[in-house]
């Protein structure tokens, strides 16, 4: 018996450090896929004689294909399994470079696209919920690990696409075509490890309340509009910090990318070395500190003009535990359902984020026509610098969410 329950506690562990390697790896390839598109598009772009409108949309098909499947993933996963729902989209993912590499025309393009942000989508929801399965102890230090190396496979994505695109064979350069059929090939190799493992029993109960149930918790949706409003502020700074630092401050372009750049790596190693911390501290109370010290980072910043820069950049540091932290709550508030409440939660997300980033930029052009009448080329600067502004806002609106949050738990008995 004793010799039975060794073993039984040896193939666990097994499966264990298997299926942690499977998503590790996964998200290691979902972030260096999810960040190639960045230098490739410029090629796309030239080669198909698109305008900036129908590059447009395709990037819209993109997150419409990648909210189509975080719909789906939870029903999906609950008839076949999460770990056959992750590889699945990692195939869909393999399928879809070998669509994109040999693309005819436009229309193919938008469909290949479209297949690959279906296996984006199912793989965030999968890997997440198998994550939150997975590190039932030090819950928000795995969770932090977890996207620390989705940020490590998107900060080599702009300098290994670039160089793969760039290599030179018999007949010419590799091209975005080839790049995209070799980087998409790699997520086949979380499969691996994937189908050797198995996926263990997770103690939660089989009675399982359902989307009803989850969507009328006031904590969901509370939860919800603290990683919108931050993450407004995480992917505003990634699409504005430049043009801002070139617009308002007259940076040069190599100056304003370096800026960017040491804002992603306060982000990545923020995330790597504050989980510990986030663990003994509390989820929600990291969350109202995070997201606060990142919005007074911004406001204080954009108000000391440029000598606030490092403040710009040093934000990144609040910001960067926001959205695995945040699934870290998910995880402890529903354990029963926590498949369910993160595929709501990663849907709202998306449409509040397409929403969010439409106002953001509704707010630069109003801006700018009012201040470039006032004050004629340096209004475009202050507009900048007012949409600038409205990113710090976010994070603090995000932080009053989370004291909401924190509030409603406190009354609640259950504060994670």
């Amino acid at each position: 018996m004793e010799e039975n329950n060794a073993l039984n506690t040896s193939g666990n562990k097994r499966n264990h450090i298997l299926i942690t390697i499977a998503v590790f790896a996964a998200f290691i390839v979902y972030g260096f896929t999810e960040n190639a598109r960045g230098t490739a598009l410029p090629r796309i772009q030239a080669d198909f004689s698109l305008t900036e409108l129908q590059l447009g949309l395709l990037l819209a098909v993109n997150s419409v294909g990648f909210l189509i499947a975080c719909s789906y993933t939870a029903a999906l996963s609950r008839k076949i399994g999460l770990k056959t729902s992750m590889i699945i989209a990692l195939c869909f993912m393999a399928v879809s470079g070998v669509c994109i590499c040999f693309s005819p025309s436009y229309p193919v393009l938008i469909l290949s696209f479209c297949v690959l942000y279906l296996g984006n989508g199912m793989l965030e929801v999968t890997s997440n919920v198998i994550a939150a399965t997975l590190f039932t102890k030090n819950t928000g230090a795995m969770m932090n690990i977890l996207h620390f190396f989705y940020g490590a496979g998107a900060m080599l994505a702009p300098v290994l696409t670039t160089s793969l695109m760039a290599m030179r064979f018999a007949d010419g350069s590799m091209g975005w075509r080839y790049m995209y059929l070799l980087v998409l090939g790699c997520a086949l190799v979380p499969v691996i490890p994937a189908l050797i493992g198995r996926m263990l029993k997770s103690g939660q109960t089989e009675k399982k309340a359902g989307y009803a149930r989850v969507l009328n918790n006031p904590a969901l949706w509370l939860t919800v509009l603290v990683l919108a409003f931050g993450l407004i502020c995480e992917v505003g700074v990634s699409a504005w910090l430049v043009n801002f630092l070139e617009k308002a401050y007259s940076f040069s372009s190599e100056k304003a990318a370096l800026q960017l750049t040491l804002f992603f790596a306060c982000f990545t190693v923020a995330r790597l070395i504050l989980g510990p911390a986030i663990d003994r501290f509390g989820f929600i109370n990291s969350l109202i500190v995070g997201t606060g010290f990142s919005g007074i980072a911004i406001i204080i910043g954009v108000l000391l003009g440029v000598s606030g820069t490092p403040l710009l950049v040093i934000a990144g540091i609040g910001v960067a535990p926001l959205y695995p932290t945040v699934m870290a709550v998910v995880a402890k508030l529903f354990t029963d359902d926590v498949d369910i409440a993160m595929t709501a939660v990663t849907t709202i997300l998306g449409i509040i984020l397409i929403f969010g980033n439409f106002l953001l930029g509704g707010i630069v052009n109003v801006t700018r026509t009012i201040f470039t009448q006032s004050h004629g080329e340096a209004g475009i600067g202050m507009a900048y610098a007012a949409g600038y502004l409205v990113l710090g806002v976010c994070c603090i609106i995000a932080s009053t969410f989370a004291l909401l949050l924190r509030k409603r738990q406190k009354k609640a008995g259950m504060i994670v």
